[in-house]
């Protein structure tokens, strides 16, 4: 039980600065500056993306806990079914834009060891892990990511398909980078060529913000 308390304390520093504070969550600001990522991911897609699209998401979890708490106050669960929906949806889009903002670095970065080994040992090499990756993300039906995971059971990395933000996914399984296929995340830029974005995405993956997930959710 320590070991699992101080595992997700580890986790919650990666990715997760300035999401949440004085009780209520927060929309974080970038790791980089808004023209950081360009001409692979432009400022004016990225800005809409960050303050209008992430933003959403951050009140949306904040009204949706307001709206719980007076139902409890009032002994009153008619809509406890919708708000229970709303705090997942809303939930899963702050945690996975905390992570997404994350998984890209200006110029990108190569895969250090030892995720160079997990890819390795789950999909036989690190390229064959981004293919795996490219194509799935690609491939999400709607909306929704592609994720790369570190499923605990198993010990292994796992690559999933998360349509919306929180559907498709396995329980228990940490994220270590993810790329965002609604078409918000690129539509601006990229118009309808979904490929080509997901191809630039990798030319930005953080491997190493990756790794250091890795890490922490595999510390005992």
């Amino acid at each position: 039980m320590m070991a699992e308390k101080k595992q997700g304390k580890s986790l919650g520093c990666l990715g997760f600065s300035g999401a949440f504070e004085g009780g209520q969550y927060q929309l974080p600001v970038l790791p980089y500056g808004f023209d950081a990522l360009a001409p692979l991911y432009e400022e004016r897609t990225l800005r809409i993306h960050h303050d209008k699209h992430h933003a959403a998401y951050v009140n949306g979890i904040n009204a949706t806990l307001a709206k719980l708490a007076a139902a409890r106050s009032a002994g009153d669960f008619d809509a406890v079914t919708a708000l229970s929906r709303n705090l997942a949806f809303h939930g899963s889009g702050h945690v996975m834009h905390c992570l997404f903002w994350n998984s890209m670095t200006p110029g990108g970065a190569e895969v250090p060891e030892p995720l160079a080994a997990a890819m390795k040992d789950s999909f036989g090499s690190p390229e064959a892990c981004k293919k795996h990756f490219a194509a799935a993300t690609k491939a999400v039906e709607g909306g929704g990511w592609g994720v790369l995971a570190y499923e605990p059971i198993g010990g292994k990395v796992v690559i999933l398909q998360s349509e919306k933000h929180q559907d498709l996914t396995i329980w228990g399984a940490v994220p270590l980078l993810v790329c965002d296929v609604w078409e918000h995340a690129y539509y601006l830029q990229y118009a309808n060529d979904r490929a080509s974005w997901v191809d630039n995405f990798l030319k930005l993956a953080n491997w190493g913000f990756a790794a250091k997930r890795l890490e922490a959710a595999t510390a005992s």
